[in-house]
């Protein structure tokens, strides 16, 4: 099973550094296609399993649920609920975009998950797997790349030696920095306020994307009659919404929220993040690979950041197994450079599409938002055009890795 217990040597295939909902889906994926992989979480996972529900949630796209099906985990998540439907509005316009999973299929466009819950099960098959070591709570005091592979030295004095090391270390990535990776990105100066609401009427599995100014109010549906909100305000806004005490922050909140779900309710607690985009100068290095936000970061706007992560997770899996099947060594530069090539290009486009819906949906200017409306209800009624876009929703547009698309590596 996956150990978690730590040794004074240790030699593998694969170091994976973050046993997030990035790294250790990495790790599973090419542990499970027969590499030895180890990784290094500094948090402790019996905390995870112990966590209450803290208010965090993701949008797992149709891909990205094929990949947790391919890798043993899906069925291992307690909780999950569909994204049957999609409404879009821009306001208090009646014009609208609705997007109906029925359209392409039985599918739906994808669950909503805790994330607790997503850890619990990824840890869950971890231990399952004899390839995949976990040391948790674990950090390094080195890490040393070189033409051969990979040394690194925890804390606790273990060596640990591979033929590449993953950078899953989220948006401050350390091994992005001890590489002397930069990046380029700003700030929106919004922030992103995050709470989960318990409401009288079913939602129906209806995903509701409401662009408000000076941002968009998500309601995004969750089990037992529960709703994920995430609710982007200016950054000084913000921080005054999240002062208040919870009688003034429920008012307005329900405001915004409106009756349609009828009487509402703030179940666990509130919070909120600073809204930027990031891309890192290059996803590779010498025996290193970035993926996730180490690699990129955007705005919630599409739903779709842990999405593009775990695409970078399936592409870089499917490198790297097929490299290692036809005896290559996995960590030398032509093998990392194909990764590079298939995910920075996708990368690109979505953060710019990202990016450009936020400020497009931002400018309250009347003949603007004719248009946004004109163009949302001109969508709703060309099928083609729409079909596309809702496959963008599904995750199932370009040339996708085989784990996305239900397939094993």
């Amino acid at each position: 099973m996956g150990r978690t217990q730590k040794s004074a040597s240790i030699t593998a295939d694969i170091l994976v550094v973050g046993g997030g909902l990035n790294g250790l889906p990495l790790a599973i994926a090419v542990a499970s296609a027969g590499l030895d992989v180890v990784v290094l979480e500094q948090s402790d996972p019996a905390a995870v399993v112990e966590d209450t529900f803290d208010g965090r949630v993701s949008a797992i796209a149709h891909a990205s649920r094929n990949l947790f099906k391919s890798i043993g985990v899906w069925d291992l998540i307690a909780e999950k609920e569909p994204m049957l439907d999609i409404r879009i509005t821009d306001g208090p316009s009646k014009l609208f975009l609705h997007y109906d999973h029925s359209q392409l299929g039985d599918e739906p466009f994808g669950h909503m998950v805790e994330n607790r819950h997503m850890r619990i099960a990824l840890l869950e098959r971890a231990k399952q797997l004899d390839t995949l070591t976990l040391l948790a709570p674990a950090s390094y005091t080195s890490i040393d790349r070189h033409s051969d592979g990979v040394t690194a030295i925890l804390d606790d004095g273990t060596e640990i030696k591979a033929r590449l090391v993953v950078a899953a270390d989220g948006r401050a990535s350390r091994l992005r920095e001890l590489a002397g990776i930069g990046k380029v990105g700003w700030s929106y100066h919004q922030s992103g306020i995050v709470c989960t609401v318990a409401h009288e009427r079913p939602h129906n599995g209806v995903a509701q994307e409401r662009f408000l100014n000076p941002g968009p109010f998500a309601i995004l549906p969750m089990s037992k009659n529960r709703s994920s909100l995430v609710w982007t305000e200016e950054t000084e806004t913000a921080a005054k919404l999240m002062a208040l005490d919870d009688g003034a922050f429920f008012d307005e909140m329900a405001r915004r929220f409106g009756d349609y779900l009828g009487k509402l309710e703030i179940v666990g607690p509130r919070w909120s993040y600073p809204l930027t985009l990031h891309q890192a100068d290059s996803y590779i290095a010498e025996r290193l690979v970035l993926i996730g936000d180490a690699a990129h970061g955007m705005h919630p706007i599409a739903g779709q950041g842990l999405n593009l992560g775990l695409r970078d997770v399936a592409a870089l899996a499917e490198i790297i197994t097929d490299a290692a099947r036809l005896g290559l060594d996995p960590g030398t530069q032509n093998v990392l450079e194909k990764y590079q090539r298939w995910r920075r290009f996708d990368s690109l486009m979505l953060l710019a599409i990202t990016d450009g819906l936020n400020k497009l949906f931002t400018l309250d200017v009347a003949p603007v938002r004719l248009a946004r409306d004109l163009g949302l209800a001109a969508v709703n009624n060309m099928p083609r055009l729409k079909g596309y876009f809702m496959e963008h929703a599904r995750g199932t547009v370009g040339t996708l890795p085989r784990l996305l698309e239900g397939k094993r590596l």
